[in-house]
């Protein structure tokens, strides 16, 4: 089938790749034209492991563009994959769904066409997006009345496993009021559905999959599946955090509560790692537009709105944790491990790691850091924070006061912590994933503590 893709960024190329890889014809459109000439000329703006040899394998059936007479007329699903980030009621900001809806009307063409909406937005946004397209195409001079469907086609994509996720995903979602868009779309995904693509080397298939689930539903239910997944999982993030405080005044491990929970079935270990909480592109911001929603129909959202403040409240922890320790905070010097909000990945949106460096950089910290793919990027978007970004974790600790890990790198897992500590002012380290070996550190002298 023919594609057209609007965004380049983690959903947007993850989904072109992925399709143009499975055989169908792909344009990527975007209208950054610099970030077009680096993705023409084989340079990936984001970090996603395995996407360059996933696009180079796709490259055959992939183009790039920034124009939308080349991207959209005679594409037979066009998929809106723009950013919705959220404004200060919390509500996503839909100046460029806007704009990619009116761009589509006006260059579609009259076969019948299927508008997908990718990106995160309210419910309802499929009703609003086909108004746009019908105001859009009535201005046309060129005398095309255009055919279309809006569909939404939900994303479950986990920053850093994105490509195994959409080749090989626990379920595909997509809602439409038109029966036809839904036949589109359940050829355009029958590969996946069905697993009957060759599977990439460097990527193979899980020897447990052999189909996958399709969930075919009206759209406003789509739509609603998408926020409902992502709060479910913020309020098992945030349940484990308030019962991992609870742990820590009565004298328990909360490592051995989560492990005890997450065995029955009912609830399942995932999503049950207690420690600073959420970040992300994700989470936040669907929790907020999911609360912003409700309340538009005068609806509160009680349990939605705790886990917002509980996860929050986590990051004054390690505040709390360091000033426990250290008692004076003003003039030391604190390293933190890790920037990006999760590992394999280089995204810093709403990165608990930012929030924590300035809240001790207000409190007259000398903050250092280190990541071991996210140093450029924060440099580029974070320079007047006033972080002292450092090439390496030995650099980091050498005269830090205290060591906070932020994110569960593999990489900080296998430190030479005996060096770390000769490096270390005061060797105490602050772990605030449960990712460290205790035993480790406390072998090489460092002073032990976690977030509970």
């Amino acid at each position: 089938m023919r594609v057209a893709i609007i965004g380049t960024g983690y959903v947007g190329l993850t989904t072109g790749a992925c399709l143009a890889f499975i055989g169908h014809t792909v344009s990527c459109l975007d209208t950054d034209e610099p970030k077009i000439r680096a993705l023409k000329s084989g340079q990936i703006p984001i970090y996603e492991p395995d996407l360059e040899d996933l696009l180079e394998d796709a490259r055959p059936n992939l183009t790039f563009t920034s124009s939308y007479a080349e991207a959209i007329p005679g594409a037979e699903v066009v998929f809106i994959a723009v950013g919705t980030p959220p404004t200060p009621s919390g509500a996503p900001n839909l100046e460029y769904l806007s704009q990619a809806a009116r761009c589509i009307g006006q260059h579609i063409n009259g076969d019948f066409t299927v508008v997908v909406n990718k990106s995160t937005v309210p419910i309802g946004s499929g009703n609003w997006v086909g108004s746009l397209l019908r105001e859009s195409s009535e201005h046309r001079t060129d005398g095309v009345i255009p055919d279309f469907a809006v569909a939404s086609n939900p994303e479950f994509l986990r920053e850093g496993t994105a490509l195994h996720d959409s080749l090989y995903p626990d379920r595909i979602v997509i809602g439409a009021d038109e029966q036809r868009a839904l036949e589109v779309l359940y050829s355009l995904y029958r590969p996946i559905v069905d697993q009957t693509f060759q599977a990439p080397t460097f990527l193979p298939r899980p020897e447990s999959m052999f189909a996958v689930p399709l969930v075919s539903t009206d759209l406003a239910s789509a739509e609603l599946i998408k926020y409902a997944a992502n709060a479910f999982l913020a309020l098992k993030i945030s349940f484990v955090n308030e019962i991992g405080h609870l742990a820590e005044c009565v004298g328990a491990n909360i490592s051995e509560v989560a492990r005890g929970i997450g065995l029955d079935s009912r609830i399942g270990p995932r999503f049950l790692n207690a420690g600073i909480g959420w970040g992300g592109s994700c989470f936040g911001k669907d929790t907020a537009a999911l609360i912003a929603t409700a309340g538009e129909y005068g609806l509160h959202m009680p349990i939605v709105e705790a886990a917002k403040i509980i996860n929050s409240r986590q990051r004054d922890r390690v505040v709390e944790k360091l000033l426990r320790e250290l008692k004076i905070l003003k003039g030391r010097t604190i390293g933190l491990l890790g920037l990006a909000f999760k590992p394999n990945t280089d995204d810093l949106r709403e990165a608990p790691a930012i929030e924590i460096a300035q809240k001790l950089i207000d409190r007259g910290v000398r903050v250092k850091a280190h990541d071991p793919i996210a140093l450029e990027r924060f440099e580029s978007e974070h320079r007047s924070m006033g972080v002292h970004l450092c090439t390496s974790p030995l650099e980091v600790a050498d005269g830090c006061d205290a060591l906070v890990l932020v994110t569960e790198w593999n990489d900080y897992r296998d430190l030479d912590w005996d060096l770390v500590a000769k490096k270390m002012r005061n060797a105490f380290v602050l772990d605030g994933r449960h990712a460290l070996d205790a035993d480790k550190l406390s072998r090489a002298g460092i002073h032990y503590v976690t977030i509970s």
